[in-house]
């Protein structure tokens, strides 16, 4: 994983390190709300699967007593008796929250009445195909709201996990890659320094020890006696007398 492009110092280091913080309680947050997700997501996936089975059989046995309306009554007067139909079921939709995701709630009222259509023109096979579809809206409702609320919670837990494998896989070993470069860099820096330190020091130590340098300065003599030297002798009576070699 490759480290972010940040200049190795200390202002940097505290930033990343709270990045790197922050991070972490995000992953944990995360984490904790996939597993929230995915168990309620688990108890409506089954809810689901068994109403929609359930909802998916009445519908098939609906159709087929309607089909057998159609073929005793004829499609023209199938379509009469459909019209007289001018009642339904009332729905009311309230949203509530988990986790986070909106879900609704399905609140149903009311039904189409029992016979809305005469009863010279129709057969037996109508009045079932009507009682078989009057089922099948009553359970309506409550299929709808199981259905989105497996949809929702499915892409809600599909987000959570691109995030929760954002931050595992990619931001929190960035952030730790870069916080360990750094620290490397600033140790490195600080050993450069001490030994630079050290070696001062010790300079100083030693032109302590051995004091000032002194350089000695000689002049030189001229000979002005021609290459003979004088020579003081006592003869006696405190008289110095000179007495020249050669």
């Amino acid at each position: 994983m490759a480290r972010l492009d940040v200049a190795p110092t200390r202002s940097n280091l505290l930033s990343i390190r709270e990045n790197l913080e922050f991070a972490r309680e995000g992953y944990e947050i995360l984490d904790k709300k996939r597993e929230v997700l995915t168990t309620e997501l688990i108890h409506v996936a089954h809810d689901a699967t068994v109403l929609q089975e359930r909802v998916w059989k009445l519908l098939e046995e609906a159709y087929k007593a309607l089909d057998v309306a159609r073929l005793s009554m004829g499609r023209e007067h199938l379509e009469w008796a459909a019209l007289s139909v001018n009642q339904t079921i009332e729905v009311r939709i309230k949203l509530q929250s988990v986790m986070g995701v909106v879900i609704p709630t399905v609140e149903s009222s009311g039904a189409p009445p029992e016979i809305p259509y005469g009863l010279g023109n129709t057969t037996v096979s109508l009045d079932e195909a009507a009682a078989r579809f009057r089922l099948v809206l009553t359970e309506i409702p409550a299929l709808s709201e199981t259905m989105t609320t497996v949809w929702r919670l499915a892409r809600e837990l599909q987000k959570t996990q691109r995030r929760v494998n954002a931050l595992q896989y990619i931001f929190i070993p960035q952030y730790e890659e870069t916080e360990a470069f750094i620290e490397s860099a600033l140790e490195e820096r600080e050993r450069e320094e001490i030994f630079r330190l050290k070696r001062i020091k010790s300079q100083v130590a030693r032109s302590e020890v051995g004091g000032p340098s002194t350089r000695e300065y000689t002049q030189p003599t001229r000979d002005i006696s021609g290459g003979r030297s004088a020579i003081y002798r006592d003869t006696g009576g405190g008289k110095m007398t000179t007495t020249d070699f050669g």
